[in-house]
């Protein structure tokens, strides 16, 4: 059995012209020691699936429908405190800004003896101890003076370091990271991730990461989701998304890396913009961005207009796309006729 497995999770907020649905019909799972990567244009819901999965979503949003399966127990069903000892017990979290995650007036050995004794009973002393020892995992230089240090008396990539060694402060058998490397410069977010994915090999952590950054996805996850307006399109071994993307919006996400244009010329785009999610295009929800709506003898692939898509398995991926599904079927009927 998987160690985290999502199945059917709809999350939806509740506003005065009705009910958002943010997240449809989310899926995966996660083994120990896994790396997952989740990716997307920003709307797409990436940072809502990781916030729900510690039931951190914010009123007037809510869980609305699914499973959240941890270790063999449900956290959708569980109490504020049972969830208390999986938050940063069982399961951590990495936020965006570190300088909005730790407190400006608490001390970093302040922050991180208090997150430890939250959860075990053990003196300052032991508490001071262990908080020293991770920070020198991090790699932090002069660890025990930093101790003593303010959050602002820190760099952007220090203070992110400090955010992983409390992620790691009790042990976690899970990570999840959402964009966090968006406030460094590009030699800083290299260190880091170089650090955690060490980290995770290390200790057998497994690891969600939320970014919109392919290239750190294909160099760091054994596995990536694809999202797009609340809902996985895609999903599969990273090598083999990669290599080889099927879904038009994984394949546009692709084509817009710098290094995929001429050089010299405009860099490739999405045209269009991701909807809102209280105007959602009927059938699938790309439609209106995608390419292959047409087909090539003019005529319109009404399905993708009328109908959401199903998965169809392509290789060891999983992908929502009536095209996709056409092209599999077309190669499956020729070797039925052979037969």
């Amino acid at each position: 059995m998987a160690l985290l497995d999502v199945n059917h999770l709809d999350v939806r907020f509740a506003l005065r012209r009705g009910d958002v649905q943010a997240l449809r019909d989310v899926s995966f799972s996660l083994e120990r020691g896994e790396r997952l990567g989740i990716v997307g244009e920003s709307g797409a819901g990436k940072s809502v699936a990781a916030f729900s999965l510690l039931n951190l979503i914010a009123k007037p949003g809510y869980i609305a429908g699914g499973s959240i399966q941890f270790d063999g127990r449900e956290l959708t069903q569980m109490s504020d405190r049972a969830l208390r000892h999986v938050r940063g017990h069982r399961m951590s979290m990495i936020f965006q800004d570190p300088m909005m995650t730790l407190n400006p007036v608490l001390s970093i050995g302040e922050q991180m003896v208090e997150c430890l004794k939250a959860h075990r009973r053990i003196s300052n002393r032991e508490a001071r101890a262990i908080a020293l020892n991770k920070l020198e995992q991090v790699q932090i230089p002069s660890p025990a003076a930093r101790l003593d240090q303010y959050p602002h008396e820190l760099s952007g990539g220090m203070r992110q370091r400090v955010i992983i060694a409390i992620a790691l402060l009790l042990d976690p058998d899970i990570i999840i990271a959402d964009e966090p490397t968006t406030a460094l410069d590009v030699t800083i977010q290299a260190e880091i991730m170089a650090l955690l994915l060490e980290l995770c090999e290390k200790h057998n952590v497994g690891l969600i990461l939320i970014t919109h950054d392919l290239g750190v996805v294909s160099q760091v996850t054994q596995r990536m989701l694809v999202m797009y307006a609340g809902r996985v399109i895609e999903q599969g071994p990273t090598r083999e998304i990669i290599n080889d993307p099927q879904h038009p919006y994984t394949q546009g996400l692709i084509n817009a890396l710098p290094q995929m244009a001429t050089p010299g010329s405009r860099l490739n785009q999405i045209p269009g913009s991701m909807p809102s999610l209280d105007n959602l295009p009927s059938g699938c929800a790309f439609h209106p961005r995608c390419g292959f709506v047409q087909r090539a003898d003019g005529s319109t692939r009404r399905a993708c207009i009328d109908e959401v898509p199903g998965f169809v398995t392509s290789g060891n991926c999983r992908v929502a796309c009536h095209m996709v599904a056409e092209m599999l079927e077309r190669e499956r009927i020729p070797a039925e006729e052979i037969r």
